[in-house]
């Protein structure tokens, strides 16, 4: 019996992974499709990338550009969630690196912040 339990966890546990890698492909190339949008209003200083690794609105947002924020946003959150479960880190930890690694690439006038909190504009 005990066996069987422990068979029956493997299998519900590889599975689950299995789920999160398929939802983590697709959420990139949701992403992927969404990036001029979310360049344009990176552009226009309408989205800033804040300390954890996500869009915030720093300006007037639309209905349908506050709808691909927070499509975006949720993206993310999953592709973070893979990738904690991958490296046993946790998905804030992994926001707050992404964060860094997207502010050492940002394009000069983006808005980013601090771990401090505090908003600057490259």
């Amino acid at each position: 019996m005990f066996s069987r339990i422990v068979s029956f966890a493997a299998v519900f546990s590889l599975t689950a992974f299995v789920a999160l890698a398929q939802d983590g492909a697709e959420a990139r190339s949701r992403m992927a499709q969404r990036l001029p949008a979310i360049d344009e209003m990176k552009s226009h200083q309408i989205v800033g990338e804040n300390n954890r690794g996500l869009l915030e609105a720093r300006g007037a947002a639309s209905g349908e550009q506050q709808k691909v924020i927070s499509a975006e946003n949720s993206d993310r959150q999953i592709v973070y969630a893979e990738l904690a479960k991958a490296t046993g880190a946790s998905a804030d930890a992994v926001g707050r690196a992404r964060a860094r690694k997207i502010a050492a690439g940002s394009v000069a006038g983006v808005w980013l912040q601090r771990e401090n909190g505090e908003w600057y504009r490259k």
